[in-house]
């Protein structure tokens, strides 16, 4: 089995593979020319960023400077946005739903090291998906780690660390993220009840 297979199928690999090494400096290329374009030039950007994601689908936009690991990891949905300075290490697939908008400074880290200095030492690595649903806001600031899932139609607040799975259908915040309400109809005629 190959680094880049163990390091897709959640097992420990080592992160300085000659194979992971190369498809990291490719993306890091791609990330530099992409946040050296001009702003008003939407389709060229557009351009590259589908030659850099594993999957695009229908309307997106990410807003520059961006960094990824991989690239290919990532799969982005329809009417997506991404505001300015996002991360996102992608070892493992870093899937988004459609409608879904993050704001500035977020990541989405799928990378994870043994918590044995000397097996850490050894540049041995592990990457867990990340899955964020259909129609979900996040706000400035949020870091998402290894492994969970954000449901549909659910709101994650500024600032929150996400350590474990959030469901749909709800407000969460803090750190660690944490459920704070169910999102009702009510919530249409509002405005939200926490920053953002």
């Amino acid at each position: 089995m190959t680094e880049k297979e163990k390091m897709t199928s959640g097992q420990l690999f080592n992160v300085d593979d000659p194979q992971l090494t190369k498809d990291r400096a490719i993306a890091k290329k791609y990330c530099y020319d992409y946040n050296r374009i001009p702003f008003s030039k939407t389709k060229k950007q557009e351009k590259l960023l589908k030659s850099l994601l594993g999957k695009t689908n229908g309307w997106f936009m990410i807003s520059a400077p961006f960094w990824c690991d991989y690239g290919y990891n990532i799969e982005v949905g329809d009417n997506f946005y991404m505001n300015h300075n996002c991360v996102i290490l992608d070892g493992a697939k870093v899937i988004f739903g459609d409608n879904v908008f993050i704001g500035p400074n977020c990541g989405f880290y799928t990378a994870g090291h043994p918590l044995d200095a000397e097996q850490r030492n050894t540049w041995m690595e592990f990457s867990y998906p990340i899955t964020v649903g259909n129609n979900v806001w996040i706000g400035g600031g949020v870091q998402v780690m290894p492994g969970v899932t954000i449901g549909n139609n659910t709101v994650i607040g500024g600032g929150s660390v996400v350590t474990k799975d959030i469901p749909s259908g709800v407000m969460a915040a803090g750190n660690p993220c944490r459920v704070l309400r169910e999102i009702t109809e009510a919530d249409k005629m509002e405005m939200p009840d926490m920053p953002l």
